[in-house]
Order: structure tokens, then C-alpha cells, then sequence
């Protein structure tokens, strides 16, 4: 009785080694002694079958994110926060993807998009010899991976364009052993790496653009300590539009004489709605039997927050943001959107019941959370730094539950929580922190319109990110990183997912002994 459907495939063997043949066996155990294999361990661990025929790249990416121990930042099933393919959507839809596969573009769309340091190289930008240095590097390291984007027909299999995992280097043959993630098809294999840049080096007939690899690795941090951009209002695309199209031309326009004249142009041409693109990142806690300390991790959290906010402070430009803002008519509508209107408590009430929503468990539901109580206080213990702290009683129908969130703070003024003249402190959000970062991470090219040279020296002076701070260079690179996201997902027509990482205002929640990142809900 004839059966339907296809069982594996034999693989071609030259030019590839099959992994687990004699052959393939001895070569592990040489690449072990050369020192080339410290990265298999992590990758065989979250080794992962692709669940449908053209998500080799979903699958590829998936398993080196776990690999990397990345938290995606939301749950998969149940409570655990896991990668997996089906949360892999913030660049393409996936259906689109389960036709047609996805691209090499893409696929770093999506690496950036869960939050991993991303380096990417057609084989057009690099060399043989800087991808062999690239894969000698990964192998001998458990900190960063390498995906390559290959044509199969180059080692004589079946099949076309495909992604998968280097799992490891044998310098005495120079070959790499590719994880294939189509494990219904093909086992791992090891094969020449001249040959592996040779499949590299083929045109996507779908893009008319080079193969090539990628390199993925933690960041040092999380990204985003402060702020970070949003995509989940409507607007999103009109307001990139302006920042990145419309504010150059602007610059080019206009026959600008001072910094102060250029600032008052480009803010009162703001979008209406921009106060809702640049988000300010929230650490929420459920509070535990009314005790609101610190313990020594959440402190350390807050103080790099408030070193960032610090080092915003401390550039010229801000101050010169201060002194704008400052000389702007508080009636003048075109300029509302600069000035929060809300005072802490109203902006921590928000906060809290979308942390409530979340620590309860429900996300996605409709269920109305409400704070029935709000109170702004500033903690001091023994020769502490006084810190800011919200406290909200959140109802859920019968259910109350009590939620504390964390403010940076900064000692630029009255903060009217209580304390002391001499520890007043001043809270952020504020609109020049926020709007000072948001001009640094506008590209440097935005400002080449200036007509007059000595003032473009001057603004090229105070957005130069050269020489800032390593966190706050961090930050706002952060910010360019996802400008110019925003811009790619508006040429592709791609609507980014809101449950991606770098879109979203995270509210950052710990309780107990744990520490997670989670997106927050627009109430």
C-alpha cells in the first residue's frame, strides 16, 4: 500500500558529513579539543524542529534567542515566557510567512525586535576570511550565535533558500556544522565552510539582494531603561513620517538664525498625538503585606535609571530644551503636547491598574481594573537616597490588590512628596528629559539642511552622540534603533506587532525573588 508524503531525505554526503556518522562524531571530538564547540551546548539545548515547512527562519531565530536566555518579555503558554515561532510577528505577519518564508531583511527586523544585539552581513559587506573570524568567535563562546542564510543547492540538497544555526567550527578542516533546523528533512551536518560561503554568496530571487549571516548575542542590558517608542496607537506611521521625512525638510526650508528658532518651528509642527509615541518604561511591584523597602536589586535598578536621567540633564541641549520650553505660553495648544498634564498620582494610577491586569494574569481581558487610591510617597532608610514611590490599591470587581510603583527621581527641584527642603527632588516623566533624548536620537544627516554654518556647528555640537555617557549613548541608539524599525515597517507596509519588544512601553514588575518584563496596556 503506497503511502502519502515524503520520509526524510538521504543527505548528500560528499559535500556534507553527517553529524552523528563516524566521520561526523570524530570531528566533534577534535572541534571539542580545539576549543570551537562552546556554543553547541547552549544551541543543542533549545534545539527545535521547524513547525512548518517555510519557517526555517522563525525556527532558526526562536532557538538562539533561548539559547541566549533572552526573556521575550510575554507569556507563550500558561505562565512561562518562552520563544517560540508563533510570537515571532513584530516584522511579518505570519501567515505570510507559512506562504512564502521570510527574508534575510526580515528575519534582523525580528532579531531586533525581541530585544538581542543584532549584527548582520550579506556577503557583498564582508569577506570569507571576516566570516570564518565571525565563526571561530561564536564557537568559542556560549555569548553569541550565528545564523546563515544559505541556497541548499550549493551542497546538492533539495530545496532552495533556508536558514539555520552554525553549531560549531573544526579549524584542521575548516568546516561548520549546520543545526538544520528542517530536522524532518536533514540531520545536522558538517561541510566545508568555502562551500557554506558559496551558498551564501547567491542572490534571494524574492529580494534580487545577497545571502548572508547574522550575528546574535545578548545586549549588555536591557534596552530602553527610560523611554522607548509606541506603536500601539493608529497614528504611529504619521508620526515617524514627520521625525524622519518631514522634520529635515523642514531644517532645509527655512532660513534658520538660532537653536531656539529651530526648536519652536519643529514642535509646533508636532502631530497632535505625539505625546502618546515616546513612553516612559515603569517599574511596578505588588506590594507584600504593606512592606514598601527596597530590597538591594530593585535599588540598583532605580539608581541606573536615575543615572541615565542624570546624564539627559547634564547635555547642553537639554538645557537649552529647559530654556525653550520654559519661554512656550502654557495656553498655546499647538504646544500641550510638550507639557504633561497629568501629575504623577494620575500617571502612576494608569500604571498601576495595567500592572494589576498583568500580575493578575489578564492581559487580554476586558475586565475593569480601577485604583481606588493613589499616594505619592518618598522612602529614605539610614544614609539612602530618598526614592519615590507610588503606592495604588487596585480593584478588580471583589479582588483589591495593593501595587507600588518606582519613580526616578533627579535633585533639580521641589517634588512636594513630603520630605525635607534640602532632599526635594524632582520626578520624571518631563517633557524636556523626554524631548531632549528624542532630538539626539534623530539622525545626524536630519540636521545637514542648516544653511547657516556656525549655527549647524552648534547643533551638530549639542546632538553629536560621540561623546555622551555610555548609558545615555546607549539610550538614545536605543531609540534611533527603533526609528529607523518604524521607518522599514512603513516602507514594507508592515504593521508592527504591539507585543514586540522594542515598541513598547515595558512595565517592569518584580515580586519575590523574580524579575520580569512585561508590555503595558493602554487603559
Amino acid at each position: 500500500m503506497a503511502m502519502a508524503g515524503l520520509y526524510r531525505r538521504m543527505l548528500p554526503s560528499p559535500p556534507a558529513i553527517d553529524f552523528a556518522s563516524s566521520e561526523g562524531k570524530q570531528l566533534f571530538l577534535e572541534a571539542i579539543q580545539g576549543g570551537t564547540m562552546e556554543g553547541f551546548y547552549r544551541l543543542i539545548s533549545y534545539f527545535q524542529t521547524q513547525s512548518e515547512p517555510a519557517y526555517c527562519g522563525l525556527a532558526s531565530l526562536s532557538m538562539v534567542l533561548n539559547a541566549l536566555a533572552i526573556d521575550p518579555g510575554r507569556k507563550w503558554k500558561g505562565p512561562w515566557r518562552w520563544f517560540d515561532e508563533s510570537m515571532l510577528d513584530c516584522c511579518e505577519p505570519l501567515e505570510k510567512v507559512k506562504e512564502k518564508g521570510i527574508s534575510f531583511g526580515k528575519l534582523v527586523c525580528l532579531a531586533h525586535c525581541a530585544g538581542a544585539k543584532v549584527e548582520a552581513f550579506r556577503t557583498n559587506q564582508s569577506t570569507i576570511d571576516d566570516f570564518r573570524k565571525y565563526i571561530i568567535r561564536c564557537s568559542a563562546s556560549e555569548d553569541c550565535h550565528v545564523i546563515s542564510s544559505y541556497h541548499r543547492g550549493a551542497f546538492k540538497q533539495t530545496g532552495t533558500g533556508h536558514f539555520s544555526p552554525i553549531g560549531g567550527y573544526h579549524a584542521g578542516r575548516d568546516m561548520a556544522l549546520i543545526l538544520d533546523v528542517a530536522r524532518f528533512k536533514y540531520p545536522p551536518h558538517w561541510v566545508p565552510l568555502t562551500l557554506l560561503w558559496e551558498a551564501m554568496d547567491r542572490v534571494d530571487d524574492a529580494t534580487g539582494q545577497r545571502r548572508g549571516f547574522v550575528l546574535v548575542s545578548r545586549p549588555h542590558r536591557e534596552p530602553g531603561l527610560l523611554y522607548t517608542l509606541s506603536c500601539k496607537h493608529e497614528n504611529w506611521v504619521g508620526i515617524a513620517k514627520y521625525l524622519l521625512d518631514e522634520v529635515p525638510k523642514i531644517v532645509k526650508s527655512k532660513d534658520f538664525k538660532d537653536f531656539g528658532e529651530v526648536l519652536t518651528v519643529l514642535f509646533t509642527s508636532l502631530p497632535s498625538n505625539f505625546g502618546e509615541f515616546v513612553k516612559w518604561v515603569a517599574e511596578v511591584r505588588r506590594r507584600e503585606d504593606g512592606d514598601h523597602s527596597l530590597s538591594q536589586e530593585e535599588k540598583g535598578r532605580l539608581a541606573l535609571k536615575e543615572e541615565v536621567l542624570r546624564q539627559v540633564q547634564e547635555t547642553l541641549l537639554f538645557k537649552h530644551v529647559v530654556t525653550f520650553l520654559s519661554s512656550v505660553n502654557s495656553c498655546c495648544r499647538s504646544m500641550s503636547v510638550l507639557v504633561h498634564k497629568n501629575e504623577l498620582p494620575d500617571i502612576a494610577e494608569k500604571v498601576c491598574c495595567q500592572g494589576a491586569r498583568i500580575l493578575a494574569g489578564k492581559f487580554d481581558s476586558s475586565e475593569r481594573f480601577y485604583c481606588r487610591e493613589t499616594c505619592v510617597k518618598c522612602l529614605k532608610a539610614n544614609s539612602d537616597k530618598p526614592v519615590t514611590l507610588v503606592s495604588g490599591t487596585v480593584v478588580n470587581g471583589s479582588i483589591e490588590q495593593e501595587v507600588d510603583v518606582l519613580v526616578p527621581s533627579s535633585q533639580i527641584g521641589g517634588c512636594g512628596c513630603g520630605c525635607g527642603p534640602s532632599n526635594c527632588i524632582g520626578i520624571y516623566p518631563a517633557g524636556n528629559d523626554i524631548l531632549t533624548v528624542l532630538i539626539l536620537a534623530l539622525p545626524k544627516e536630519t540636521w545637514s539642511g542648516i544653511r547657516d554654518e556656525k549655527l549647524s556647528r552648534q547643533i551638530l555640537g549639542l546632538v553629536t552622540t560621540e561623546n555622551l555617557p555610555t548609558l545615555l549613548q546607549e539610550e538614545v541608539l536605543h531609540l534611533r534603533r527603533q526609528l529607523h524599525i518604524l521607518r522599514r515597517c512603513q516602507e514594507n507596509k508592515v504593521v508592527p506587532s504591539c507585543r514586540s519588544k522594542w515598541c513598547l512601553p515595558r512595565v517592569q514588575m518584580t515580586w519575590s525573588m523574580t524579575e520580569s518584563y512585561f508590555p503595558e496596556i493602554k487603559t
